[in-house]
């Protein structure tokens, strides 16, 4: 029996209008997504498509590497003037402790003619392409809490940190591998998996731990006694299992556990492909180095041209509480050569323009010393006033943005909080940080929290 016009809509409205509901909820992020790493559109043109964050894990000093201050010099072993004490906590020294001048000279570097440490010099040699802050600030004075502030704009654990936030509302490029993944050198940061954690996204956000050498992740081949044909069954049937425990459930974390099966199962041969380097030129592995942070950073370049959307690279050592002026030159050789690499390598292969590469620590060290004694102190915590520098991505290198005082102390000058300089990544990526939301407990929470502006003297115009 043929039906009439007015028949049919009032038989299929019901189910065009849930569709359409449905594809506004998708949109809006309020229905739970069966495919969490697809590519989603912008918010506006991109300049950045990927990104690699290294982070030089416990402080590094601004007044020894990139923000040179003369009049260190003039109160060398000298207690720091009143007028810099008020409204700064201190840590694990005290204002009694005298200031200490880096013994460290300055260059210009570049046609731009930058300010850099000379235990920096491969990476000044890159400085037309970098944007230094010397402006960064927040008010997290301990390592962990610094940690998760630099990761997730607040100091509350629990948060999504920034690569979560990008695999989010980007999704990935690349299916056979984690939209964001983790390189660690060295010891963990003292937040350990909250500084890589999707918080309170989805599971399949989550920074995912790949390591440097051999198999990039344990336990992923699949045992010799199993077949492909067996494998695949196996996947099948527990995919079969939680589908219909999801809709028993309502569950949307099994969408998670589903992905991460699968994304699993394809890695199996996209992994071992990518670490293996042996069709890696020899001018190219010998231009990055034979450390472990250098193979970090040469996977991080591979992960990148696979189109995976994030990568963290750390690198420990920076929490220099003694012996500072000792043990930093031989810390920045570790960083200098594989850096510069990598951004020389990029750029090279035309990945620079859009691949972000940021370099950062969880805060910045004091002027003054930790400990009387001049020739073994160290240097104290430090988040007032600091240092960090991006290149590639939609930045505008060659610049230096934002001033301290004379002691690097305090800023002086277009301050940067942490929130802006979030706020400002996201707009590299087409995110607009007001806009990309995630609602949680009855708020829509972001990465920027309720703050933030974009700083645009580091865009190109």
């Amino acid at each position: 029996m043929l039906h009439d016009r007015r028949q049919f809509l009032a038989k299929t409205g019901g189910g065009l209008g849930l569709a359409a509901l449905a594809t506004l909820l998708a949109e809006d992020r309020l229905l739970a997504d069966t495919d969490p790493l697809r590519v989603r559109p912008t918010h506006f043109k991109a300049t950045a498509k990927s990104g690699i964050f290294i982070f030089l894990v416990g402080g590094t000093s601004q007044v020894d590497l990139f923000d040179s201050k003369p009049a260190l010099a003039k109160l060398h072993g000298k207690p720091i003037p009143e007028s810099f004490r008020k409204g700064v906590r201190l840590g694990q020294t005290t204002f009694a402790a005298p200031v200490m001048q880096s013994p460290f000279m300055f260059r210009r570097y570049g046609q731009c003619g930058m300010e850099m440490s000379e235990l920096l010099p491969q990476i000044g040699a890159c400085a037309d392409d970098i944007a230094l802050v010397r402006s960064m600030h927040h008010a997290a004075f301990d390592h962990a809490p610094g940690e998760i502030m630099l990761s997730t704009g607040k100091e509350q654990p629990g948060r999504p940190t920034m690569g979560s936030w990008l695999t989010y509302g980007l999704g990935s490029e690349n299916r056979d591998l984690p939209g964001y993944v983790v390189l660690l050198n060295g010891r963990s940061p003292k937040a350990r998996s909250l500084v890589w954690g999707n918080g309170f996204l989805s599971a399949s956000h989550q920074g995912v731990i790949f390591r440097g050498k051999g198999s990039p992740i344990l336990d992923l081949a699949t045992p010799k006694e199993f077949s492909p044909e067996s494998h695949r069954a196996q996947l099948d049937a527990i995919k079969t299992l939680n589908e219909f425990r999801r809709e028993e459930t309502g569950d949307s974390k099994l969408d998670s556990q589903i992905a991460a099966y699968e994304l699993a199962y394809r890695m199996q041969s996209a992994a071992p492909e990518l670490a293996d380097l042996s069709k890696e030129t020899k001018a190219t592995k010998e231009a990055y180095g034979e450390s472990g942070f250098a193979r970090s950073l040469l996977l991080a370049r591979r992960l990148i041209e696979r189109g995976v959307r994030h990568v963290l690279v750390t690198h420990p050592e920076w929490d220099l509480h003694e012996k500072i002026n000792q043990s930093l030159p031989g810390i920045c050789r570790e960083i200098d050569q594989p850096i510069a690499a990598l951004l020389k390598d990029l750029k090279g292969r035309g990945l620079l323009d859009s691949t972000l590469v940021t370099c950062a620590s969880e805060f910045g060290r004091t002027a003054i010393t930790q400990g009387k004694d001049l020739a073994t102190a160290g240097r104290d915590h430090h988040p007032h006033a600091y240092s960090i520098w991006l290149a590639g991505g939609g930045v505008r290198g060659g610049q230096v943005i934002g001033a301290t005082d004379e002691l690097g102390w305090k800023v002086t000058e277009d301050p940067v909080h942490m929130n802006d300089f979030h706020a400002t990544l996201l707009h590299l990526f087409g995110l607009d940080h007001k806009k990309l939301t995630f609602r949680h407990q009855g708020l829509d929470a972001r990465l920027t929290d309720v703050a933030g502006t974009v700083v645009k003297k580091l865009l190109h115009a």
